[in-house]
């Protein structure tokens, strides 16, 4: 089995550095199950590549198994020696381990630092095919491509096997590519060669770290990597969810107004007037299917309710906290049933593709994007223009150049610790304009809150329309 890992970044010969494996050397590593060698096919300034080549021994691992097992003929004739499995996820470990733990000691800025790569496997074997695939490595972030090989060729009317070359590229950490192999690579061949235990699931924590939590298929996912064990299912399930504090604290996809922010804002009523600005924006786009990305404690949603217009109403948040809380205020258990029949409240994240999210006639994103870090802002603008693409969209966003007139707030502070930064009306609009032309919406701006002369309004809010959609242009 072959893993390939490629690289443009220049200087791109650094990639040894990040694999701690020089390029113009050969080099081969003694694993319980077999040898793994490690070379360079390419390695040049302008393109490196590493290749991880897994020669697994099968008589060796039969004869080391306990004497008293009967003689199966599968122990010997399989194919575990030609494809990516459990196999290749331990000598990525083994092998790349300073890597997969993101240590760099050389180039320790390089380790932390997102570059262009890709993965080539081959071959992998994919229980649930192509679309599996999909539905795991495109909400990561990566573009993948993927060949099918039939059973046998010479017999094409025995159709195809279960068994892919697959490409994967993104721009990202090696780190974080290498923990996605890590943890992928037995989940499609949904098969492991040492027994499942507690530790096992330690791993599956450690390595899905920052993504697991949030993955449209954790479900799945965690069910195939622990050899579906109900009591360790249940386990991981539970501790991912208890972990989603600290995701909610990094992503900050949670769209409520609270803390020091809630307290700035009261004296002026903003959040009605920005609620009350999306619902009319809403109202004229003619929807009667929205989304709430990033409901927090579904204000929105409340509102929403309220006016027949909308028939079906979908509220997503990475926080099951806020959900719950969502839940509490909507009282959806004492609503009539057709009443709490439009609503929905969903797990979700903004940075990872859904096919929940599509078909729908408008989506509200209030004050979301601004807790984004710009690789995650670059995920959610593919999530929500490329993929969901709903006819409107209605984004707000604070204004920092009003900053300056809240008495209470310090010079150069945001006005919410966990804003990764916060726009003039200038950033935002080169933002909305970008984005706009990228994905076929034109876009238009509205202030929200009382103007300034010179400073503008509190919160600015774009309102896009997808090019040939039948939205309102009023």
């Amino acid at each position: 089995m072959l893993l390939t890992l490629t690289t443009t970044y220049r200087p791109a010969l650094d990639l040894g550095y990040l694999l701690h494996k020089h390029p113009e050397r050969f080099q081969g590593f003694d694993l319980s199950f077999g040898k793994a060698y490690v070379f360079y096919p390419e390695a040049h300034a302008e393109r490196c590549t590493a290749c991880l080549l897994l020669d697994v021994d099968p008589i060796g691992m039969v004869r080391g198994q306990n004497a008293e097992q009967n003689f199966l003929l599968a122990q010997y004739v399989n194919d575990r020696p030609y494809v990516a499995s459990s196999f290749l996820s331990v000598a990525i470990a083994q092998v790349f381990g300073s890597a997969l733990q993101g240590r760099c000691k050389d180039r320790p800025e390089l380790a932390a630092a997102a570059i262009p790569l890709s993965a080539r496997i081959d071959v992998l074997p994919v229980r649930g095919g192509e679309t599996f695939l999909r539905r795991v490595f495109e909400p990561l972030g990566y573009e993948l491509e993927a060949i099918r090989y039939p059973l046998d060729e010479k017999f094409p009317e025995w159709g195809e096997g279960p068994y892919f070359s697959v490409a994967i590229h993104k721009t990202t950490t090696l780190s974080d590519l290498l923990a996605h192999l890590y943890v992928l690579i037995p989940v499609f061949d949904n098969r492991k060669h040492y027994f499942v235990g507690e530790d096992e699931l330690q791993k599956l924590l450690d390595k899905g770290a920052g993504w697991l939590s949030r993955h449209p298929e954790k479900d799945e996912i965690v069910r195939r990597y622990l050899c579906f064990k109900p009591s360790l299912y249940r386990m991981a399930l539970a501790r991912l969810v208890q972990e989603e504090g600290p995701a909610e604290a990094e992503d900050g996809e949670q769209a409520g107004i609270d803390g020091a922010e809630q307290v700035l804002e009261t004296p002026l009523r903003l959040n009605e007037q920005r609620l009350g600005a999306v619902m009319a924006a809403l109202r004229a786009s003619g929807a009667e299917r929205v989304l709430d990305l990033g409901c927090g404690a579904a204000s929105l949603i409340r509102e929403l309710l309220k006016d027949k217009q909308f028939r079906e109403i979908v509220g997503m948040d990475v926080s099951i906290r806020s959900l719950e809380a969502g839940q509490r205020r909507l009282k959806l258990n004492r609503l009539p049933p057709a009443q709490a029949n439009r609503v929905r409240l969903i797990h979700g994240s903004l940075v990872y593709r859904d096919k929940r999210l599509e078909g729908f006639d408008a989506a509200a994103v209030v004050e979301v994007v601004e807790h984004l870090d710009p690789p995650r802002l670059s995920a959610f603008e593919r999530v929500l223009f490329e993929f969901a693409k709903p006819p409107t969209i209605v984004l707000t966003t604070p204004n920092r150049e009003y900053n300056v007139l809240w008495e209470t707030l310090p010079a150069g502070q945001f006005r919410h610790p966990d804003h990764r930064f916060e726009w003039t009306r200038q950033e935002f609009q080169n933002w909305a304009q970008a984005v706009a032309k990228r994905f076929g919406y034109t876009v238009r701006f509205l202030p929200v809150g009382p103007e300034h002369e010179t400073l503008g309004a509190p919160t600015q809010m774009g309102v896009f329309h997808r090019d040939g959609s039948s939205a309102l242009s009023s």
